[in-house]
């Protein structure tokens, strides 16, 4: 697909248009949105330039066999892994880089090093944004689906949670593969066979050359193990967002987190500002050194709204109190009562 396609041909025909994206600037200057989180529109490099060296530094501990600092480096090798994979969303968006053609190169390969098909992602996550919360939300699947039963929901939770690296692209290929796919444009359709093909290629001679030197330990260790912690933070962060909640709008169908100590900041910026979520799902087309100036529009203006989470804490707790029964939207039978307001404490 061309750096200048629509989301029209990403999408079935016959399937309502996406909203238009709102422009990058803010309706009202950010100076009037006072916040205390630190952004960069720099961040996203900080994020790269810091997976690389934390690589580098975890390669010379695995080749000394410095194990004891080889754990912290790998989980913090897993942390620059999981910010990335937020550039890649950041992508399909057209919001990480201002070059079309950089903004589609960024994409593919961090997609082909995750098993993802980048035209893939960014076609299905559409319906994310158009049909947030509801049946025809396939990213959520198959939380949003009554009819499926609970046992199958479990079960897919337990594996995406804990095995999120091949759980989520399973999910996207579920979602081209299967009868009646949205994504019908066969044009597109050829783009992601052909980026299919690539991350199959890439895969295989990667695998043969560790197999040939005999690199299998630096490969668990510089990409498997923190590759896989990744995924399952992704996922985690994905349920935290939505999972367990009976609204469809973007206050009443997500979770946001706000946390204002300097930890709390440092980790939103580099996860690229995720943590604003509601404010993604209002204003699309906002870049995320954009997301906290607009912190305000997550306030609950309806019941059923939830209030920003002052910390991951206090929303992973949220999550778990539902994630017996795990389901999204407001479509289901007998929903639960909407969530009561949340105590704003640590």
């Amino acid at each position: 697909m061309s750096p200048s396609t629509s989301a029209r041909d990403l999408i079935a025909p016959d399937s309502p248009a996406a909203p238009a994206p709102l422009a990058g600037s803010p309706a009202v200057p950010a100076e009037d949105h006072p916040h205390t989180h630190w952004v960069s529109r720099a961040a996203f490099p900080f994020i790269i330039a810091g997976l690389l060296l934390s690589q580098v530094a975890l390669g010379f501990c695995v080749h000394h066999g410095n194990w004891w600092l080889a754990v912290p480096l790998m989980l913090l090798v897993s942390h620059f892994m999981h910010g990335s994979l937020i550039g890649f969303h950041e992508a399909s968006h057209g919001l990480l880089r201002k070059n079309k053609i950089l903004n589609e190169v960024d994409g593919v390969l961090a997609g082909t090093l995750s098993f993802m098909s980048f035209t893939l992602y960014r076609a299905a996550h559409q319906t994310h944004h158009m049909h947030l919360a509801t049946e025809r939300d396939e990213e959520l699947w198959p939380f949003t689906q009554v009819d499926s039963p609970r046992w199958v929901r479990r079960l897919a939770a337990i594996i995406e949670l804990n095995a999120g690296l091949f759980f989520t692209p399973f999910l996207f290929w579920r979602m081209f593969l299967r009868k009646d796919s949205i994504i019908r444009s066969r044009k597109v359709r050829r783009r992601v066979w052909a980026e299919g093909a690539l991350i199959l290629g890439f895969w295989t001679a990667t695998l043969t050359a560790v197999a040939h030197w005999n690199l299998w330990t630096y490969f668990l260790w510089l990409h498997f193990l923190p590759g896989l912690l990744a995924g399952n933070a992704q996922s985690w962060r994905k349920y935290i967002e939505h999972v367990g909640l009976s609204g469809h709008t973007a206050r009443s169908a997500t979770r946001s987190i706000i946390c204002n100590t300097p930890a709390g900041r440092l980790l939103s910026v580099t996860l690229l500002h995720e943590p604003f979520h509601g404010v993604h799902h209002l204003r699309a087309g906002l870049h995320h050194y954009e997301l906290p100036h607009h912190a305000d529009s997550l306030t609950p203006a309806a019941d059923g709204e939830l209030a920003p989470f002052p910390n991951y804490r206090s929303a992973i707790r949220h999550l778990l109190a539902n994630l017996s029964d795990p389901r999204v939207g407001s479509h289901w039978p007998e929903s639960p009562e909407p969530a009561r307001p949340h105590p704003r404490t640590a």
